[in-house]
């Protein structure tokens, strides 16, 4: 796409919104901006978010302003003011996820109401049918800070009447109570309403309770049903509401029911009526250690209150844009950012509808998006994709490189070696601490996958005799070992480029090797399932089945990865921190002048529009951090001195816990 078509940013300067930065602040830094030679402001996630996040990434509302940022009319004062000083605006998009927390979020709240039965089910990434049976139909909630038998019997979770409907409350948690629950209360209410059956208020009640007893169950998910579900129950939440306003009589006997409902601690049978009703929802509520183990939506890497999106529908997509959209018609916004594209089922088709929609919807044309895709060592940017480039950490490593004196590396390793009594080993600690991950944080979703994987094995006989146990050792061992992030195998469309066929080949190969005791068709198995090597016979539901897995599993190997290396090896190993930085290579010593000029040059010919960026808001380290720590590279018997002497200082104060220093 040429250059004079779409506009580029020269520089971009990144402003981080919240309560205590806002729209109005902006407005009134744009001429220093511009003074200092900023093309295009780089704004954070400024949708409505949870209350107080200071970051944004917890979107709740995609249809609306952060109201703790600001208003439409100071949004639209700000676009002025960088319109005047002829700026952009960059707009960081949060597309994989949405904030959950605290019953803020109205598409969760109506799911967590109606289950599978809410308009807005199909919108998250939920398993209504997953391994534990009890948990059909259900979502789990791990909100509790102790057990569910001990939360209840200390009277934390309480029932409550407002406006014409219930509610369960958990300290700060609101959750909706389903139409069917109801009828438990409202039951009660009516045994203790102390009124003829003929008189008004009695008779009125009773009609309420049989209406709420047909409303379709939310088990249906025909429009039809949904549709008959949603009108009847606003129907009964007004006469509910309208009884409650104008009888006494009522008003005091559900006082009384919801009392009865709410026990009293220390008498554990008192709260067997709140037991049925919590089991009645369309959610368990459950310990938050339970998490890690059954936890059955897609969650942000292993954060229980960011929900994954389902973006591959097309209405979720038009849900979730719409605003976006309508600013880059209006040119407020010239310019996307797109946050953890890796997360989503299909990241081309997502960026190809967006650029689509983005070039109908701007009146001048196609407009940049950047992808805040981590790419490793030499991996490409899939260069079918319609974008712009990346956000740049791959310059931000080479560029950090540069001043990492590489004629020093056997003196840096000595000194660790020294230090730490051995020389770990980067790329099998990456695949270790990416099995403590897949064991413990994220086990939840690797069981779901090999779950989805034994279904798949048991359609061939050449695979039906593989255990679950087997498919999940070789799961997680496969996971383990791949080389990047993810893949973007399009199992739907059958298409499996080189480089992709590479990584799965490598990553079954290292796993295969790594355990030469495990069943080496297993790992076969696995490899030719994510290279769409399918049985010829399967019939169509079965390829659907096959291909849902490769697209699941593309989903989870990214996560493990920051999870594993960005988030745990990168703080146990600790040869030159400086490296040890959000797409890099810590055990890449440095990067020669020649080695940059190189990879640079290639870079301005295949993606001249990413963006060259030396810090972030996920950086590790700032620039003068990393540059004040690349300074040892250079001085290493200094180093070592200082590293010797501060240790000896520390040795008098340390402790030991069977016999282990610490």
């Amino acid at each position: 796409m040429p250059d004079s078509i779409m506009p580029i940013p020269g520089a971009t300067y990144r402003l981080q919104f919240n309560q205590n930065f806002t729209f109005r602040d902006a407005t009134h830094i744009v001429p220093y901006l511009h003074e200092l030679g900023i093309s295009d402001l780089y704004a954070s996630p400024y949708l409505r978010a949870r209350p107080g996040s200071l970051h944004g990434y917890d979107v709740f509302d995609h249809g609306a302003l952060n109201p703790e940022i600001g208003s439409e009319s100071e949004h639209a004062a700000m676009s002025r003011a960088l319109a005047q000083h002829g700026m952009g605006q960059v707009v960081d998009i949060v597309p994989n996820h949405m904030g959950i927390a605290a019953g803020e979020n109205r598409w969760w709240t109506d799911v967590l109401e109606n289950g599978p039965s809410s308009p807005y089910a199909p919108f998250f990434d939920i398993d209504w049918e997953p391994l534990q049976p009890e948990l059909a139909g259900k979502v789990l909630l791990p909100i509790l800070g102790d057990p569910f038998g001990r939360v209840l019997e200390r009277g934390e979770l309480r029932l409550a009447y407002e406006d014409g409907h219930f509610r369960v409350e958990y300290f700060e948690h609101r959750l909706p109570a389903s139409p069917g629950s109801g009828v438990l209360v409202l039951r009660a209410a009516l045994d203790g309403l102390g009124l003829p059956e003929d008189h008004p208020d009695h008779m009125e009640l009773a009609s309420i309770v049989v209406a709420l007893e047909r409303l379709p169950p939310r088990s249906s998910t025909d429009a039809a049903s949904i549709a008959e579900r949603r009108r009847e129950k606003a129907v009964t939440e007004r006469r509910v509401r309208a009884l409650h306003q104008s009888s006494d009589s009522f008003r005091d006997a559900l006082r009384r029911a919801v009392d009865l409902f709410n026990g009293t601690p220390g008498d554990p049978a008192s709260f067997d009526r709140l037991d049925a009703l919590l089991d009645n929802q369309a959610y368990r509520l459950a310990f938050w250690r339970v998490a890690a183990e059954e936890i059955n939506y897609r969650r942000f890497f292993d954060i229980n209150d960011l929900a994954g999106l389902r973006m591959e529908r097309g209405e979720v997509f038009d849900a979730t844009h719409e605003l976006v959209l309508r600013w880059l018609a209006e040119g407020k916004v010239t310019g996307l950012r797109i946050d953890h594209p890796d997360g989503l089922f299909d990241p081309r088709g997502y960026l190809r509808r967006l650029d689509h929609e983005a070039t109908e919807r701007s009146p001048d044309g196609p407009r940049p998006i950047w992808v805040e895709k981590i790419l490793t060592g030499d991996e490409p940017l899939p260069d079918e994709w319609p974008v712009a480039g990346t956000v740049g950490y791959e310059f931000l490593n080479r560029v950090n490189g540069l001043f990492v004196a590489t004629r020093n590396q056997d003196a840096l390793d000595s000194i660790y070696r020294g230090f730490v009594g051995h020389m770990p080993r980067y790329r099998e600690l990456v695949i270790d601490r990416k099995r403590l991950i897949l064991r413990t944080a994220m086990v939840s979703e690797l069981n779901v996958l090999a779950y989805l994987l034994d279904r798949l094995a048991n359609q061939s006989r050449h695979s039906r005799d593989f255990t679950l146990g087997s498919l999940t050792h070789a799961l997680r061992e496969t996971i383990a070992a791949f080389p990047v992030y993810r893949t973007y195998i399009d199992a739907v469309a059958g298409r499996v480029s080189e480089s992709d066929r590479g990584h799965v080949r490598e990553a079954v190969r290292v796993a295969k090797r790594l355990n030469r005791t495990a069943p080496a068709a297993v790992f076969d198995f696995i490899g030719s399932t994510l290279l769409l090597e399918w049985p010829e016979q399967l019939d169509d539901h079965s390829r659907s089945e096959h291909a849902r897995f490769v697209m699941k599993f593309q989903q989870l190997t990214g996560p493990a990865m920051a999870k594993g290396a960005e988030d745990t090896a990168f703080y146990t190993y600790n040869r030159l921190t400086s490296l040890n930085e959000v797409g890099g290579e810590p055990d890449r010593f440095g990067v020669s002048p020649e080695e940059f000029h190189q990879w640079i040059a290639e870079r301005a010919a295949s993606w001249p529009r990413a963006m060259n960026t030396s810090s972030t808001h996920d950086t590790k380290r700032s620039e003068d951090v990393r540059a004040r720590i690349n300074v040892l590279s250079e001085i290493p018997d200094a180093w070592a001195t200082r590293v010797r002497r501060w240790s000896e200082m520390n040795a008098a104060h340390k402790s030991e816990d069977d016999g282990n220093t610490i």
